[in-house]
C-alpha cells in the first residue's frame, strides 16, 4: 500500500506512475541485499546492498565550494530539485548564514545526521515509478517476497528524484551533502557498515562529495560494531586511515581524526587501545576516540581513560528523556564532550517493534534536552535509515517537515538564542491507520511497543509557528473545529479520524498559510505502517 502514496508526488514532477505494470519488475538490475546490521539495541535491522550499477566516471562534473556568506534569508543555495535549493519562506524563521553558524561560540557546537548507506537518494538510477524502493522495498512481495511476513522492507522512501546521466551516485551523494549543509548541519557521522563491497565503496564516495561540495561540511567515522566482520583490530585501523586521509574526515583543531564506533562496548578497552595505536604508529594518525554506548552508563567509566568524549544511541520516545541530563553531567564530570542523540521517531516491520513518538513530541524533548542538559555535540539518529523509519531526511511521506523543525532547534543549540518567528508556518502530522489496526493482507509478524515507550495515542497534531497570535482552523476526516494559537511556537492534538486533515492560519478573518496532509486515514488497512507522517506549509505540500 506505501506504494501508492508515490502517486502524488510522481504527478506533481510530471512521473508517469504504474507501479505494477507489466515488466516493471524486470526493469532494472536488483542489489543483492543480504548482510544483516543493526542500528539499534533489539537485534539485526538492516542488510547491506552490494550490486548496484556501477556509474560511469564523470570528470568534467562541476566543483561546488558551498554558499557560506551569500545564502538569502529564509532561504539557501544548492541544487535545484525534489531534495534541492529550500525556497525562500521555506522557514518560519531566517536561518543564519553559514558562516554564523560555523564561528565563534556556535562553531564549538556541532551538529551531524548519522549516515546510512544501505539507503542513498537511489538504489539504480531509476524513475520513483518502477525504481528498486518502488518494486522490492515498499512493496510487500518485493524481493521475490523476502519481507513478506512484515509487510515489506519499508514503509518510506527518500524523496523521488529524476536519473540523472553520468556518475549519478556521486552526484546523488552531493544532493544530500548539500541538502544537509544547507538545513544548517555541519556534517554526516558515517556508519562504516562493512571494509569492501557497495557500502565500503558509498562510504568513500561520500567522502568525494562532502569535499567538493563544501570543505566546511565534515563526516566523522562511526565503525558499526554490530557489522564489521573483524576481530584484528589492524584491520580496522587500516580502514578508518583509508577514509580518514581525505579532507573532509571530521578533526579536531589540533588534527586529531574522530573516530565514533557504534555500540564501543562490543570490544573492550584493550582492543580499542591497539586500534589507536595502529593509527598512530603505521599511520601517523592522532585520535580524539568519542566512543558510542548502547549501555553508557555501563561502560563509561572503563573507557574514559581512551575517550576524548562520550555518545549513546538514546531513546526514539517523548519520554524517560530526562536521563541525558545525568549522562551529561557524568561526561562532563570526567572532563569528556557529550554527542546527545536527537531523534524524529523509530518503527521497524522487520523486527515487529516501534515507539510511540507522540507526533512531533520526540523530535522536540530530544532537541530541548541537548540545549538545556549543555550537550557539546548532537547527533540526528537517524538521517536515512528508513527501515528504521528515523528518518530526517526529505522523505516521500514527510517532505522536508523534520529537517525544517530541526533547522530551527540546531539554531537555538548553536547561537544561544531562539531565533524570531518572521513567517506563519504550520506543521501537520499523523500517521494513516489506527495504532491498534491490524492488518488484513499476509503480513504476520506486526510491530509491538517497545518496553519503556510512551502508551500508544492516536492524534493529529497542529504545530504552529506565528508572528502573532491567530486562529488556527483544522479538518480532520468530517470533523471541523478551531483554536486560539498564541504567538511563537504552539502544539495542539486533535483526535486520529478517517480521511484526510488539514490546517490554516487565519487573521483579521483572511486565510494566511494553510498546510494539507493528502494521505489519508483508514480503519481497515492491509500493511502495518505505524510512522507518523507530516507536511509543512512552508513548501506548498
Amino acid at each position: 500500500m506505501s506504494a501508492f502514496f508515490l502517486v502524488g508526488v510522481c504527478a506533481a514532477t510530471g512521473i508517469a506512475w504504474d507501479p505494477f505494470a507489466a515488466g516493471a519488475t524486470e526493469r532494472n538490475a536488483a542489489p543483492d541485499i543480504n548482510v544483516p546490521r543493526s542500528t539499534g539495541p533489539d537485534g539485526p535491522a538492516t542488510p547491506e546492498a552490494s550490486a548496484t550499477p556501477e556509474p560511469e566516471p564523470n570528470p568534467g562534473e562541476p566543483r561546488d565550494e558551498g554558499t557560506a556568506g551569500t545564502t538569502p534569508p529564509g532561504g539557501t543555495g544548492g541544487q535545484a530539485g525534489a531534495a534541492g535549493a529550500r525556497p525562500p519562506g521555506a522557514l518560519p524563521f531566517d536561518l543564519p548564514q553559514p558562516a554564523a553558524l560555523r564561528t565563534g561560540a556556535a562553531g564549538r557546537k556541532l551538529v551531524f545526521a548519522h549516515y546510512f548507506t544501505p539507503y542513498p537518494l537511489s538504489l539504480d538510477n531509476a524513475s520513483a515509478d518502477g525504481d528498486y524502493y518502488t518494486r522490492n522495498y515498499l512493496n510487500p512481495d518485493g524481493e521475490s517476497g523476502k519481507h513478506e511476513r512484515y509487510g515489506g522492507l519499508l514503509r518510506d522512501r527518500p524523496l523521488p528524484i529524476q536519473p540523472k546521466e553520468g556518475n549519478w551516485e556521486l552526484a546523488n551523494l552531493r544532493q544530500e551533502v548539500r541538502t544537509a549543509r544547507d538545513a544548517g548541519i555541519d556534517g554526516f557521522t558515517l556508519d562504516m557498515l562493512s571494509l569492501s563491497g557497495k557500502n565500503w565503496e558509498r562510504s568513500s564516495l561520500l567522502m568525494e562529495a562532502a569535499r567538493s561540495v563544501d570543505p566546511g561540511f565534515k563526516i566523522m567515522l562511526m565503525p558499526d560494531m554490530t557489522s564489521l566482520k573483524t576481530d584484528d583490530p589492524a584491520v580496522l585501523a587500516d580502514a578508518v586511515a583509508a577514509l580518514g586521509k581525505s579532507p573532509a574526515a571530521h578533526r579536531l583543531g589540533d588534527g586529531r581524526l574522530v573516530v565514533s564506533p557504534f555500540k564501543a562496548e562490543a570490544k573492550d578497552v584493550g582492543w580499542w587501545t591497539r586500534v589507536i595505536d595502529t593509527l598512530r604508529t603505521k599511520h601517523g594518525i592522532r585520535t580524539a576516540f568519542v566512543p558510542l554506548f548502547l549501555d553508557f552508563g555501563a561502560h563509561n567509566g572503563e573507557f574514559a581513560p581512551i575517550s576524548y568524549g562520550f555518545s549513546e544511541w538514546g531513546s526514539r520516545s517523548y519520554v524517560g528523556q530526562e536521563s541525558s541530563t545525568r549522562d551529561v553531567d557524568r561526561a562532563h564530570d570526567l572532563g569528556k564532550i557529550w554527542m546527545q542523540p536527537v531523534s524524529v521517531q523509530d518503527a521497524r516491520p522487520n523486527q515487529g517493534i516501534y515507539d510511540e513518538a507522540g507526533n512531533t513530541a520526540t523530535l522536540r524533548s530530544t532537541w530541548t534536552r541537548a540545549i538545556d542538559d549543555g550537550a557539546d555535540w548532537v547527533q540526528l539518529t537517524t538521517w536515512n535509515d528508513y527501515s528504521e523509519g528515523s528518518q530526517f531526511a526529505p522523505s516521500l511521506h514527510n517532505g522536508h517537515t523534520y529537517l525544517d523543525l530541526t533547522s530551527y532547534y540546531l539554531t537555538r543549540f548553536k547561537t544561544g538564542s531562539w531565533p524570531q518567528v518572521v513567517r506563519d508556518t504550520l506543521y501537520l502530522t499523523s500517521r494513516t491507520q489506527f495504532a491498534s489496526a491490524d492488518p488484513s493482507g499476509d503480513q504476520s509478524l506486526v510491530m509491538n511497543l517497545r518496553k519503556g515507550s510512551a502508551a500508544p495515542r492516536d492524534t493529529v497534531e497542529v504545530l504552529s509557528f506565528l508572528k502573532e497570535a491567530a486562529t488556527v482552523r483544522t479538518t480532520v476526516g468530517s470533523a471541523r473545529d478551531e483554536h486560539r494559537a498564541p504567538a511563537g511556537v504552539h502544539s495542539e492534538l486533535l483526535p486520529l479520524k478517517p480521511g484526510t486533515s488539514s490546517a490554516e492560519v487565519v487573521r483579521d478573518g483572511r486565510a494566511v498559510t494553510e498546510v494539507d496532509l493528502p494521505y489519508p486515514v483508514e480503519h481497515k488497512v492491509e500493511v502495518q505502517d505505524l510512522q507518523y507522517y507530516a507536511a509543512t506549509s512552508g513548501r506548498g505540500t
